[in-house]
């Protein structure tokens, strides 16, 4: 007999269910209660690790951001530095505000060096007092570059006044050099016009006999020349003793010279050392004119022919006479 599934006009009685047991029913409890927990535990451990994880990232990100703003403010402080030590080291010898400056800045710099060896040092104090550093920096920068340049300014007054100054003294020694040229030229014209002069020159062949003296033409017959001569008045010429040299010259053309009457040499303006046979030394009176006279005697016989007589004084030739001595004739008239 086939079964179906459709339900019976007469319904069959159930089976009767087992009645459960209570320690099976409380086993099952504190499985599901132990499960439960389990589970409960896990989500938290999975929750407080993601979480940690998130603080560790975030702590991370936070430090990573720390080190960059550290490092930036390092860079800076480092450039501020830099700066700093380009302008002492060039400009070792600060004075007066710019010393005090630089004082400041020094502190600064131990202040931000205190901050920056502490682990948790303050950020935005190290940065307020590094943007503080640079502004003084730049301001002793600013300083310093003003003070230069002024002093390249004076260093250019400077070469202009040492300049003109060179121009100056180069004028002024072109000044004292004509002055002085100027003055040597008037001390020579008055040196030349101060020179005296010999007019009214005459010389005479003297004969000794006894007491007499007669003048004679004669070289046989000469004892002594007598020379005789003015000097003119000078204006110029100071008062006082002048130094008269005179030159013999023989009809031979030989000056006669003989030392042991006073004869020698002297130095001329335009003729050089020259030989003179005898010097007067006179007393001059400035304005004044003076006569001269001396006697020469050579010691021995005259030579016939012309005698020159050349006068000198201050170097130069001041006059000059000519005296002609004839020969005897006969019986020695």
């Amino acid at each position: 007999m086939e079964s179906s599934n459709y339900p019976s006009a007469n319904p069959q009685p159930s089976a009767p269910q087992p009645t459960p047991n209570p320690k099976d029913r409380n086993k099952k409890i504190i499985l599901g209660i132990s499960i439960a927990l389990l589970l409960a535990t896990w989500a938290y451990i999975i929750y407080d690790h993601s979480h940690k994880n998130q603080e560790i990232a975030g702590l991370q990100y936070q430090t990573q951001a720390s080190d960059s703003a550290k490092s930036a403010i390092q860079a800076e402080y480092n450039d501020a530095l830099k700066r700093m030590d380009s302008l002492t080291g060039s400009n070792t010898q600060l004075q007066g505000s710019l010393a005090q400056q630089k004082n400041e800045i020094d502190s600064l710099r131990k202040r931000i060096e205190d901050i920056k060896e502490q682990n948790n040092g303050d950020l935005t104090k190290a940065r307020a007092l590094i943007d503080e550093l640079k502004g003084k920096v730049n301001g002793l920068y600013a300083q310093i570059a003003a003070l230069q340049k002024e002093n390249a300014n004076l260093t250019v007054s400077n070469q202009v006044l040492a300049s003109e100054r060179d121009t100056i003294a180069a004028q002024k020694q072109m000044v004292a050099d004509s002055l002085n040229a100027v003055s040597q030229a008037k001390n020579k014209i008055m040196d030349e016009a101060s020179t005296l002069h010999a007019s009214n020159i005459s010389i005479e062949a003297i004969k000794l006999k006894g007491d007499k003296e007669t003048e004679t033409s004669k070289a046989k017959k000469a004892d002594l020349l007598r020379v005789k001569f003015t000097i003119d008045a000078n204006r110029v010429a100071p008062s006082g003793p002048k130094d008269l040299y005179i030159i013999v010259v023989a009809p031979d053309g030989r000056v006669v010279s003989i030392p042991s009457q006073g004869s020698g040499t002297f130095q001329t303006r335009e003729e050089g050392q020259k030989v003179y046979t005898n010097m007067q030394n006179i007393s001059y009176a400035t304005g004044q004119s003076k006569e001269v006279s001396f006697d020469w005697d050579q010691g021995g016989r005259y030579q016939t022919g012309q005698y020159k007589i050349e006068i000198y004084n201050n170097g130069y030739k001041i006059g000059e006479g000519i005296k002609t001595l004839k020969k005897s004739g006969f019986l020695g008239l």
